[in-house]
């Protein structure tokens, strides 16, 4: 993004005609950061040669998975309909990880039948559960079990996973019961070592601490994993700070993993590969004038973008118009739902703005469509890329009339 004559454009094109020709609010994607974000997720990762699996969670926007199964990408699904979206991209069924605690007979069987490469397990209740569906099926299914290292990743409480008290994987002790119990069985085939330690982490010290956990529990095991699944978690600037990962520090660390553990490696990035990759148009309804501050109340509402009222996580607002005066009050940006918590950022010596203007809320191309809504009854948004100068319609906006 750019400014040209006191305008904001997204690779030359302008943001205010992209507002005139869709309507706002718009979720806006840039391909061209997409393709950086994978390729320099490859490059920090060469050495090792992983399998990447896309979280889907992330972003199941069809259409944009299908622009990422092309760089040759599988998919961490976590639900049948998560499959389905995989399978219709056009990401085949040996690069997909099934994850999830609550996986239900009738997914089971559906990711069986589709000859996925893994079924990432939770539970013994869901290894008993495989392994009656592979008895009847008369077959050998594939199957990884998910360890709780019991680590904590020092990231936001709502989107930590690897503490005990949280509900994902199991503890070393039921891991490695688990691993005797599926080694005897003649229809479970041990093939991976899962884990997933939170989200948006920039820190390396959870990492490592969880790859010595990971060390010393395949000792215990003693069994050759033929995959370590390192999860996803990996964090982004969102702050504009220029903290990062150092991802480059994260690949030697594993390398040094792998001399004792012979394993190919599995990564599900979400957030890294997607998060920074997309923009909201929002176009200013009405500035409220309040005692101490101003409300700015925008056409984007939480049911567009529920991060911040979900995880008071901040995402940056940047104005499409570049003004020289300042507002003289704080600004409090909020959308129209009927809830207090419909609100992004509230912001400090930020210019003055006014009715009409257009604002880009940052950083929104994970988590974002994906966890948008229809509350209040109100249409989803277009969503658009940007790919090689031209304009790609992600997806359509949805109509009043097809919620009724």
């Amino acid at each position: 993004m750019k400014y040209i004559n006191k305008e904001l454009t997204i690779e030359n094109f302008r943001i205010k005609n992209l507002a005139k020709k869709f309507t706002t609010p718009i979720y806006c994607y840039s391909f061209n950061k997409l393709k950086e974000n994978i390729q320099n997720f490859k490059n920090n990762f060469k050495s090792i040669n992983p399998l990447i699996c896309f979280s889907v969670k992330s972003n199941s926007n069809t259409k944009l998975l299908r622009e990422i199964s092309k760089f040759g990408l599988g998919a961490d699904v976590v639900s049948a309909g998560e499959l389905m979206k995989a399978l219709l991209a056009g990401i085949k069924p040996n690069k997909i990880v099934f994850s999830g605690v609550g996986k239900t007979s009738k997914e089971l069987n559906f990711a069986i039948n589709k000859k996925i490469l893994l079924i990432n397990t939770e539970s013994k209740s869901e290894i008993f559960e495989i392994e009656r569906i592979a008895k009847i099926k008369k077959k050998k299914i594939n199957i990884g079990i998910r360890l709780n290292p019991n680590i904590d990743a020092k990231t936001l409480s709502q989107i930590s996973t690897g503490k005990k008290e949280n509900k994902f994987g199991v503890d070393e002790k039921k891991f490695l019961e688990l691993v005797k119990y599926v080694k005897k069985s003649k229809n479970l085939d041990l093939k991976c070592l899962s884990v997933h330690i939170g989200s948006q982490i920039l820190n390396d010290d959870p990492y490592g601490k969880m790859l010595d956990i990971l060390d010393k529990v395949i000792k215990k095991s003693k069994h050759v994993f033929e995959y370590i699944d390192l999860g996803g978690g990996i964090g982004i600037d969102y702050n504009n700070n220029n903290q990062n990962l150092n991802l480059n520090k994260y690949s030697r660390n594993i390398e040094k993993f792998l001399k004792n553990n012979k394993s190919k490696i599995i990564f599900e990035p979400g957030r890294y590969i997607v998060g920074n990759i997309a923009v909201l148009i929002s176009q200013i309804t009405y500035i409220k004038e309040g005692h101490k501050k101003d409300f700015v109340i925008l056409d984007a509402g939480m049911n567009d973008l529920i991060r911040p009222a979900l995880y008071n996580s901040i995402h940056r607002i940047i104005p499409v118009k570049a003004k020289s005066k300042l507002s003289n009050k704080d600004y409090e940006f909020v959308g129209p739902i009927c809830e207090s918590t419909d609100k992004f950022l509230t912001v400090k010596k930020f210019q003055k703005l006014d009715e009409k203007d257009l604002i880009i809320i940052c950083d929104v191309g994970a988590y974002g469509i994906s966890l948008s809504s229809n509350y209040n009854m109100r249409p989803k948004p277009f969503e658009i890329l940007i790919k090689k100068s031209k304009i790609k319609i992600l997806s359509k906006r949805q109509k009043l009339l097809d919620l009724m």
